[in-house]
C-alpha cells in the first residue's frame, strides 16, 4: 500500500471500529482489485434490492474520479478503472428471465463479459440470492476472481469465494449500512493506487 492508500484503510477502522473483525478480508479485497486493474482487467459488480443500488454506486467510483482528480490529457475527460454494473441492462435482465429464468440474470451477462482475471464482486445481504449465487459459481468457471460482501452468516458465499467480507450484523438494514464505508474506502483504495501521483 502506498501511503495515502494506508492512510484511507486506516482511517476506516477509526471511523467504524465494528469492522475491525474483518480487516484481513478487506485487505484481502484491496489487493485482488489492485491486481485486477494492474494487469488491465475489469470489475463486474451485481446485486439484488438495495445492493443492486450499490453496484451502480461502486461503479460510479470506479469509472470517475472519486476522491482525486484523474486528468486525461487534452480533454475534460478522467482516468477509469474499468466496470460494469450487471444491474443496468434492463431489455437483457427482462429477457434473459423470460427466455432463461430470473436467477440467470446475472449469470449469463457474467457469461458473456467477464474474461480471466477479470473479478466479479457480488453483494448480497443474505449470502444466498439464487442470482448471484449463479453469477459467482459462472465467474469461477471462466477463471474470474470473486469478492462477496454479505452479512455475518456468510450465507452460500463462503464456499466459493475468494474473499468473503461478512459485515458484522444480521439484519438487512445494518449490513447495509455498513457496506457503505467498506466499499467507499476499497474504490479510494484502489484509486489512489493507480491515480495518485
Amino acid at each position: 500500500m502506498n501511503r495515502r492508500t494506508k492512510q484511507i484503510f486506516d482511517k476506516l477502522f477509526e471511523d467504524y471500529s465494528i469492522l475491525s473483525c474483518v480487516k484481513d478480508e478487506i485487505q484481502t479485497a484491496y489487493e485482488i482489485l489492485r491486481g485486477c486493474y494492474a494487469d488491465k482487467k475489469k470489475t463486474l459488480i451485481c446485486g439484488n434490492g438495495g445492493s443492486a443500488s450499490d453496484s451502480e454506486h461502486i461503479v460510479g467510483e470506479f469509472m470517475k474520479g472519486f476522491m482525486l482528480k484523474r486528468p486525461v490529457e487534452g480533454g475534460r475527460l478522467q482516468g477509469a478503472l474499468r466496470s460494469i454494473s450487471l444491474v443496468s441492462q434492463t431489455s437483457l435482465i427482462t429477457a434473459v428471465a423470460n427466455d432463461i429464468g430470473a436467477d440467470y440474470i446475472f449469470a449469463q451477462q457474467v457469461y458473456g463479459y467477464m474474461d480471466a482475471g477479470d473479478v466479479l464482486i457480488v453483494l448480497s445481504t443474505s449470502g444466498n440470492a439464487e442470482n448471484v449465487v449463479k453469477a459467482a459459481l459462472t465467474a469461477k468457471e471462466l477463471n474470474g476472481k470473486v469478492i462477496a460482501v454479505t452479512g455475518e452468516n456468510g450465507g452460500k458465499f463462503k464456499d466459493i469465494c475468494e474473499c468473503v467480507i461478512k459485515l458484522p450484523a444480521a439484519e438487512t438494514y445494518k449490513i447495509q449500512e455498513y457496506t457503505l464505508p467498506l466499499y467507499h474506502a476499497l474504490c479510494a483504495m484502489t484509486e489512489s493506487e493507480f491515480f495518485d501521483i
